[in-house]
């Protein structure tokens, strides 16, 4: 059974090293979901808030950078983690466990929850980004949904080719590495893993294990040979 490594798909940045000692390389990335928590836990939330907008909702423990670009209207629910020039978006919806690093866009009626967004994630319009991971400059076309719940509320599975990794989620949506992007409209179906600059085409259902570079174009865990650029 191949050894899936969290360090295979992305690197945590320094913008986010006071939380390293939570999010170790060498374990399988689904297991950083639960350490988002306990992670946020540990955090010293004693920083003063910016000055928010009327419009914008705030409750629970929060760290906003003072070069967050906030919106006229949000809803803002801690604990929550959100790095330097990252842009809310109005509308957007984070509701807890959520840790995003430097330069992100937190997009317009989006909703964020248990999940982590490196540096440079860009997740612009009409995203649910629950339970997953997003690399260093992944991203997320408008409306791409990153489903974290089986219809048949089984623990999900994580299928890389004929191996099935048993991952004891109930919860658990998607893991992209650094650079993979998902066009418009798509669905990533739960326990999906993105390798680094992995690209699933548009308007299509997708599950599974794509390696890096690879081509996700028709549904249902089939995959193109093709390598990116």
């Amino acid at each position: 059974m191949t050894a899936l490594k969290a360090a295979d798909f992305f690197t945590l940045p320094p913008s986010l090293a006071a939380f390293a000692a939570h999010f170790p390389a060498e374990v399988p990335p689904w297991e950083w979901l639960l350490r988002i928590g306990p992670a946020l836990e540990a955090f010293p939330f004693n920083t003063p808030l910016p000055p928010l907008p009327s419009g914008v909702h705030a409750e629970g423990p929060l760290w906003i950078h003072p070069t967050v670009k906030l919106p006229p209207y949000a809803t803002l629910i801690g604990p929550a983690y959100l790095g330097a020039n990252t842009e809310i978006r109005p509308g957007a919806w984070v509701r807890g466990n959520v840790i995003v690093g430097e330069g992100c866009v937190l997009g317009n009626a989006c909703e964020y929850k248990n999940c982590l967004l490196m540096d440079g994630v860009a997740t612009p319009h009409y995203n649910y980004v629950g339970d997953s991971i997003l690399g260093n400059g992944a991203h997320l076309g408008a409306g791409a949904i990153c489903s974290n719940y089986r219809l048949d509320h089984r623990d999900v599975l994580v299928r890389e080719g004929d191996t099935v990794h048993t991952t004891g989620l109930r919860k658990f949506g998607a893991i992209l590495g650094d650079g993979a992007e998902v066009g418009c409209n798509a669905v990533l179906n739960p326990g999906t893993l993105l390798g680094k600059r992995a690209l699933v085409m548009p308007a299509i259902a997708f599950g599974g294990y794509l390696p890096a570079g690879r081509i996700g174009r028709v549904r249902y865990t089939v995959v193109d040979e093709a390598r990116r650029d």
